[in-house]
């Protein structure tokens, strides 16, 4: 028998439900503050996923040759194929350019509770603005899609640049700087130290090992401020996290600055989000104002983020979607009846109502028994006499009461929740 590809999931219907309402109510809020919803290629070349990765991101993704022998890759995440969709077909577009998505991803990394190889993003790039207005209104978005899907969470907030400028001022290279934020991004402080002190000596390491424990509200800045003050990048960073906290509407936020962010791009304000429920990462993002340069486009500033969706559904406790379902039973095999049936289940979808017709021609009992089981609320039993005066028997499931109604009356006897 067959069996699902590990790492991926099937979804029950009552699952689906659950995720699509969510899904729903986080389009609402990204629609609400003017976001246009896009979507890319699910495949992409490998080249362009590795651009800014390289080549070694390649055993943690979906890689094949095309019949033409061209190298793509299953999308890993999404930020990388909108800057390419930008490049090729948006950049004529008036700016800000604000764009949403929701779509699945794949990395071939080792299955584990919240993470697996195939998985949902949904965030959204705001492109065009290096304002920190920019900064916080992607702050603002990310916090809000929580609040409305009614989600408890955490939120971190840091700056590349504070460290970055430190790194600068000692000499640090490129290479160096991306080993060291790959290290801190993984927590892995045990390496991190190793590896700074093969590079710097123990005043300059102990300096980023302070730098990385400042955590709390804003009035640690200043006393950041004080410690850096030779450090004039580093000072220019704050004081640009300060300028984008200003716009923040939420004061539920935490200044992290041990926040390095797994990807690359990422160039000034970061930040992460957690769920209440087992502390896992539940949406990321940040300022990117490199990368649309990197992949071929002109200096664009950009800013975005991704909730990781499946996560949010993890920190989603007893969500009941109630929706009334109708059943309509014909009480008899009869051509013209069964006709009539439909021609009222017709009616009542066009006024919005869910309905199922029996198409299995059981019995009435077999039929009502269906309906119990599958949890219908009501039933409508269409029979030959009561049709004939425009009539049918409406059953609520739940109490037991049935009665005759006119068919002109159902839609408004009949809500929908």
């Amino acid at each position: 028998m067959f069996q699902k590809p590990r790492g991926t999931r099937d979804f029950t219907p009552e699952e689906m439900k659950k995720r699509r309402y969510i899904e729903n109510k986080l389009r609402e809020v990204f629609e609400k503050y003017g976001y246009l919803e896009i979507l890319t290629p699910t495949f992409e070349s490998f080249e362009l996923i590795a651009k800014k990765t390289g080549e070694e991101i390649r055993k943690q993704l979906y890689v094949f040759k095309d019949h033409g022998g061209r190298e793509m890759a299953l999308r890993p995440e999404m930020t990388s194929p909108v800057v390419r969709f930008y490049i090729n077909e948006l950049k004529i577009l008036q700016k800000p350019l604000r764009l949403y998505y929701f779509a699945n991803c794949f990395r071939y990394e080792r299955p584990q509770a919240g993470r697996f190889r195939e998985f949902w993003q949904m965030g959204c790039e705001l492109i065009g603005c290096k304002e920190p207005l920019a900064d916080a209104e992607v702050l603002n978005l990310a916090m809000d899609g929580l609040i409305n899907i009614g989600l408890d969470f955490d939120v971190h907030i840091g700056h590349l640049g504070v460290l970055k400028g430190v790194l600068e001022k000692f000499n640090i290279s490129e290479e160096e700087e991306i080993k060291i934020r790959r290290l801190i991004d993984k927590e892995d402080y045990e390496n991190l130290e190793n590896y700074l002190t093969q590079i710097l000596d123990e005043e300059k390491k102990d300096l980023i090992f302070e730098i990385l424990k400042f955590k709390g509200g804003k009035e640690i800045l200043e006393e950041l401020k004080e410690i850096l003050k030779d450090f004039p990048k580093s000072i220019e960073a704050i004081n640009n996290l300060e300028e984008i906290l200003e716009f923040v509407i939420y004061d539920k936020y935490t200044i992290n600055f041990g926040i390095a962010r797994g990807l690359d791009y990422y160039t000034g304000m970061v930040f992460e989000i957690y769920g209440k429920k087992g502390a896992k990462q539940i949406c990321g993002g940040g300022r990117y104002d490199n990368l649309i340069e990197t992949f071929g486009g002109e200096p664009t500033p950009a800013v975005g983020f991704a909730y990781g969706f499946d996560r949010i559904m993890m920190n989603i406790d007893d969500l009941n979607i109630e929706e009334e379902r109708i059943l309509i039973i014909p009480i008899k095999k009869d051509k013209e009846l069964i006709k009539k049936s439909l021609i009222i289940a017709d009616k009542l979808r066009k006024s919005g109502k869910i309905v199922e017709f029996e198409i299995m021609g059981r019995k009435l009992k077999k039929a009502l028994n269906y309906a119990n089981v599958r949890g219908f609320k009501k039933v409508i039993i269409v029979g030959e006499k009561e049709l004939n005066e425009n009539k049918v028997t409406l059953k609520d499931m739940v109490t037991g009461e049935q009665k005759l109604v006119d068919i002109d009356e159902l839609t408004n006897l009949i809500k929908t929740k």
